[in-house]
């Protein structure tokens, strides 16, 4: 069983910058896949971000050289870095994590769910 938990969300200007973190309970953490992912209002959830047990790292077209996601498997946390922020980032983001799977951009590949936490870019 994995619980993660979520932090960093807030109310941003575009241009603008936030770091979220994810902290995740388990002592396997560092074999899971890790993924960020995100929902705005009336539209399905987006994967943004993952990265693998290997360092393996996977972007969304839309936010590749905006976004950065991280690992540190002592702390067992996940973080994402976004800069140059736009209107268009807001969204309620996820952190997920994958034991097994290779389909690192589909949310049912993901066991496990954090509760989320809100970003918005106002223009």
């Amino acid at each position: 069983q994995v619980q993660l938990v979520e932090s960093g969300g807030g109310l941003v200007q575009a241009g603008g910058s936030l770091r979220l973190s994810c902290a995740a309970s388990g002592r396997t953490f560092s074999s899971y896949t890790m993924g960020w992912f995100r929902q705005a209002p009336g539209k399905e959830r987006e994967f943004v971000a993952a990265i693998k047990w290997s360092g393996q790292l996977y972007y969304l077209d839309s936010v590749k050289g905006r976004f950065t996601i991280s690992r540190d498997n002592v702390k067992n946390t996940v973080d994402l870095q976004m800069n140059s922020l736009k209107p268009e980032d807001t969204a309620v983001y996820y952190c997920a994590a994958a034991r097994y799977g290779s389909r690192y951009s589909e949310s049912t590949t993901y066991a496990y769910w954090g509760q989320g936490t809100q970003v918005t870019v106002s223009s």
